[in-house]
């Protein structure tokens, strides 16, 4: 009785905590405000976000966030709720996305007024109507059809992206209830090949590492927290809060051409970098200082059928004749584990397996099933861009407002590659999904930003962006990464490391389709004592050849056989063959997928060495010895077309049958 008597005593104190006010926290954080003013309650300070003269429970950081969430949500309109599950790319005035060295005197960061200031022609190809991803000029995206969730492509400086920032969150302050904006990205860390709007942004004035596939090749999850880390301090320098990425997809099918963007074939290594890159970036769980991750392509987006790509009706199929469907969730696990703060499902429908034959985004199974229940995942479930109207494999006879309901019940909170809201308000208030269902979605995205401390501080310091993005010390731990990732394949006539003095003809091999020629003489300034650069072939000791294949950008498809070899891919085979047989040759080969060289190889090549974006110098410190090589393959590389052809596209290289392997996954070598 006694035991009873207590409990009932625990029982009442915890209602009445709970029916005045639970205390979260007491520290006063820092209120970043332009417009709305400050409210004095207690001796602490807070924002009068929807400008009432009075202390609302969201507008209270003392509270825990549920609560605040609750207050929030019971204050906005269906509109402002309707706004919210739509994330639109949005566009700097002449932002030069993509442009490297853009004149920054022709790059402005005020706000187009325009209802639409950019039709972004993706999916040119794709056999639809108005096959467009579209922008929201930004006012009226935020005070019209209440966005306040954008996706930035712009590639331009840390000052312009910083006060684009501060001027959204200004903006969206001065709304009826001032809630805060998140700024989302694709990568912009990586050196890459394949720079395509909704991949990478490329180069860029950040800090700037090996591709996912080189950080993967270095085999160093230390250093890959510390990138994640170091990004993250860059990202949120300029507001970049979300990030879309990591790939958690497999590069099991060499012909898919995101492959780039993977950490590989392995999916133990994939999930022990995703984990990394997780933490790294978001931190133990979501704080002021984080870029909340958005881990994709849920279930694993590499299986695709002749290895062409969902975002275009020929590439819609995905299979699994490996009967290996498991294995490629084994890194969302571990992105789950590490609290990624959404994920990410695939415009490709599933074929030849249990589940319905409809886009990942419109499959209950998947994403209720298996991601929610099954797999515990609690978080954000994002569309990729256009599932609704431009890439609705398996639903294609639905209608718009269908369609929404389909996805909205499988599970999806927030649509991307729409700039307007209406269908999807119209969806609702057809009654096809109910007010409580879009609760939940607002539920969760509010999470997000209350976590990352938005509706405390959304602001950034300009001049803090400038000095923290691309720092030099940033940079060096990056310039170690660089080096790590490189991986010596061949060194069969012991030309490597360079130890005498050798004239040395450096050739770099990249067809662009821009430049006048695809060779360029590289002729380095750093200081190479046993290295003396001379102009052609015939004049050196030993040729340094570095061949960037290039398949074109993965949305310049056109649905024909996807071919692996190098003549196909920009390389002159003849050319290489005219150097590699009249001079010692070092071969270096930058693998965005898993090239097949028998063209240039035959056992002609005596030393080899593979590269995942990175730099001259970086290549040069290894070919000279002063970093002795230890990076290893993320990927098996095929030893044929034919065995390419005959490959199950779901299945890592290194299980692969007897035959299909010239350099397998984990080959490397060291001085």
């Amino acid at each position: 009785m006694k035991n009873h008597s207590w409990f009932i005593v625990v029982l009442i104190l915890l209602f009445s905590c709970h029916s005045t006010k639970i205390v979260k926290n007491t520290v006063q954080p820092e209120l970043g405000h332009r417009s709305v003013h400050l409210l004095k309650i207690d001796g602490f300070q807070f924002k009068d976000l929807n400008k009432n003269s009075q202390l609302d429970k969201y507008e209270d950081w003392r509270l825990p966030d549920e609560i605040r969430i609750k207050d929030l949500i019971s204050k906005m309109t269906l509109e402002e709720k309707i706004g919210f599950m739509i994330i639109s790319t949005t566009r700097l005035a002449g932002d030069y996305s993509f442009q490297q060295n853009a004149p920054q005197s022709e790059i402005t960061s005020g706000f187009n007024e325009e209802d639409l200031v950019q039709n972004i022609n993706m999916f040119s190809r794709k056999p639809l109507p108005n096959p467009t991803m579209t922008a929201a000029g930004t006012t009226k995206g935020v005070l019209t059809y209440q966005l306040r969730h954008f996706i930035v492509r712009a590639n331009t400086s840390a000052k312009i992206m910083a006060d684009w920032s501060n001027n959204l969150q200004a903006l969206a302050e001065t709304s009826r209830l001032g809630i805060p904006c998140i700024v989302a990205s694709n990568p912009r860390n990586h050196i890459t090949v394949d720079a395509a709007i909704g991949l990478s942004v490329g180069t860029t004035v950040f800090s700037k590492w090996p591709s996912e596939l080189g950080l993967a090749a270095m085999r160093d999850l230390k250093l890959t927290r510390e990138f994640a880390q170091i990004a993250a301090k860059e990202w949120t320098a300029v507001g970049l809060r979300k990030g879309y990425m990591y790939m958690a997809d497999l590069a099991t099918e060499p012909r898919w051409q995101r492959i780039e963007g993977t950490f590989g074939e392995d999916a133990d290594l994939a999930a022990d970098m995703i984990r990394e890159i997780v933490l790294g970036f978001q931190g133990k769980q979501l704080n002021k200082n984080s870029v909340a991750m958005t881990t994709k392509h849920f279930p694993g987006g590499g299986p695709q059928v002749d290895g062409q790509d969902p975002h275009f009706e020929w590439g819609k199929d995905q299979h699994y004749p490996g009967g290996m469907f498991d294995y490629h969730l084994k890194p969302f696990k571990a992105a789950i584990e590490a609290g990624t703060s959404s994920i990410m499902p695939y415009y490709a429908k599933p074929i030849g397996t249990q589940y319905e034959e409809v886009a990942f985004s419109y499959n209950k199974a998947i994403i209720d099933d298996l991601l929610r229940k099954k797999m515990g995942f609690k978080g954000i479930i994002n569309s990729d861009t256009g599932p609704i109207d431009m890439m609705p494999w398996g639903v294609e006879n639905l209608s718009i407002l269908e369609r929404y309901q389909k996805a909205i019940e499988c599970g999806v909170d927030i649509f991307s590659g729409s700039a307007d809201p209406t269908l999807l308000l119209e969806t609702v208030k057809k009654g096809l999904v109910s007010e409580s269902r879009i609760n939940e979605s607002i539920t969760r995205l509010l999470r997000e930003k209350f976590e990352l401390g938005l509706f405390e501080n959304p602001y950034v310091y300009t001049d803090e962006a400038i000095k923290i993005v691309g720092n030099g010390e940033f940079q060096k731990k990056a310039d170690i990464a660089q080096r790590k990732s490189i991986v010596l394949l061949r060194n069969d006539s012991h030309l490597l490391p360079i130890s005498k003095k050798t004239k040395i003809y450096f050739e770099t091999y990249y067809d662009n389709g821009k430049s006048k020629s695809p060779i360029a003489v590289n002729k380095p300034n750093a200081h190479y004592p046993n290295l003396e650069f001379v102009d052609s072939a015939a004049a050196a000791d030993v040729v340094l050849l570095w061949l960037i294949p290039n398949s074109g950008s993965l949305f310049g498809a056109t649905g024909s056989p996807i071919e692996l070899r190098l003549s196909k891919n920009k390389i002159d085979i003849a050319h290489v063959n005219e150097i590699t047989q009249s001079k010692p040759t070092i071969t270096v080969i930058n693998y965005t997928s898993p090239w097949v060289i028998d063209e240039i190889d035959n056992g002609k090549l005596k030393t080899v060495l593979a590269t995942f974006g990175t730099t001259q110098q970086a290549v040069l410190d290894v070919v000279s010895g002063l970093f002795n090589p230890s990076g290893k393959m993320p990927f098996t590389t095929p030893i044929s077309t034919k065995a390419v052809l005959e490959n199950q596209s779901d299945v890592p290289g290194y299980l692969k049958p007897k035959g299909y392997a010239l350099f397998l996954f984990g080959a490397g070598l060291s001085y």
